[in-house]
């Protein structure tokens, strides 16, 4: 995860947190937010809400070119 922005990292781990979630509700029907938070709580929408935001963010990094290794990227650079 080397060059990745704070954002970056963050958007990453909130995706991971939704593909858990839906890994858990496939495979043993079993909603870890739901347990957690309550069923479509404040709470649990929010986070489901984030986890959306977060999806549609890493849509971005999709199309981000690529940096050889040992580069980094510029200062100023959006998305770096």
């Amino acid at each position: 995860m080397m060059g990745m922005s704070g954002m970056q990292r963050l958007a990453l781990v909130l995706v991971l947190i939704g593909a858990i979630n839906w890994g858990l509700i496939g495979f043993f029907g079993f909603n870890l937010v739901d347990s957690l938070f309550g069923t479509l709580s404040p709470i649990s929408r929010l986070i489901y809400a984030l986890v959306g935001l977060a999806g549609l963010y890493c849509l971005s990094l999709l199309f981000m070119p690529a940096v050889p290794v040992g580069e980094s990227r510029r200062e100023g650079d959006p998305m770096g």
